[in-house]
């Protein structure tokens, strides 16, 4: 029941068709009795910045998703940024300090490296490589380094995506070793697929299977099937694996957090979740 007192979350994206978090926050928040829920807002580019504003001065307003095509421009419309949405160069989620500053931080990378965690994988003083360099890969990066990756190599056909990303990770962690250019993954213990290769049926594989460690951790986010032709390549090696939904699930509870609600484990809103078109 939504009343006077409900907490709004508002779900800025544009379109609004296939937004999945309102059918898991809402069963989640239902469930345990908090009076909050998560609402699809259809905002077009061109009105986003004039109405980003607009929907943090509403008195009954929590905070804010941020979905496509929006991430990236939040950046510009924030008063300040977490370390994560800096190194990712995006944002998608928003909550207003007392004094009324718009803070945003990412946390598609985070619900990566919690869901590699909760495997087994080992971050700290790993050997990294993430191929895709755009909105996920650049958030999942950012993560990474903040786990305390050793060395943490990046690769995106498009130089300029790819080099910028490098950049803004040498700026954040001066510590960190930072290679730009190949998607060799002989040597890394994690190699992450965070590009859309996967989603059309007869797409190549995104690196060479060939070249990947049995021993290595590997991560999809392509969630169009659970088992992609990558993971099922690397599943025949003995790889470990995290599937592109697990991303999806862990990074809620780190929302949760964000926003001040009670959290939750991956495992609960799995089961809590209504995702149905």
């Amino acid at each position: 029941m939504i009343s006077g007192k409900t907490k709004l979350i508002a779900h800025l994206g544009y379109p609004t068709e296939s937004f999945r978090a309102p059918m898991i926050y809402n069963p989640y928040f239902e469930k345990h009795d908090i009076d909050a829920v998560v609402v699809p807002m259809g905002c077009k580019a061109e009105d986003y910045a004039e109405f980003l504003r607009l929907v943090f001065r509403l008195s009954n307003i929590h905070g804010a998703l941020i979905t496509m095509p929006h991430k990236v421009t939040t950046m510009g419309l924030l008063d300040d940024a977490m370390t994560t949405a800096r190194v990712a160069g995006s944002c998608n989620a928003i909550r207003m300090d007392p004094d009324g500053k718009l803070i945003g931080d990412m946390f598609d990378g985070e619900g990566f490296v919690r869901g590699a965690l909760r495997k087994g994988a080992v971050l700290e003083g790993a050997k990294v490589l993430v191929v895709g360099a755009g909105g996920v890969g650049s958030a999942i990066a950012a993560s990474l380094a903040a786990a305390g990756v050793r060395e943490l190599s990046v690769f995106d056909n498009n130089a300029q995506t790819m080099n910028g990303l490098a950049d803004r990770l040498r700026t954040h962690y001066p510590e960190l070793i930072v290679n730009a250019g190949s998607k060799d993954p002989d040597g890394h213990d994690v190699v992450v697929n965070a590009t859309p290769l996967g989603m059309t049926a007869g797409d190549p594989l995104p690196m060479d299977v060939d070249r990947i460690a049995p021993a290595a951790f590997v991560g999809e986010v392509v969630m169009k099937q659970e088992i992609t032709p990558f993971l099922a390549s690397v599943r025949e090696k003995g790889c470990r694996f995290q599937v592109g939904t697990d991303m999806l699930f862990e990074q809620i509870p780190a929302y949760l957090e964000f926003f001040g609600f009670r959290t939750t484990t991956p495992e609960e809103l799995r089961d809590v979740a209504r995702i149905a078109y």
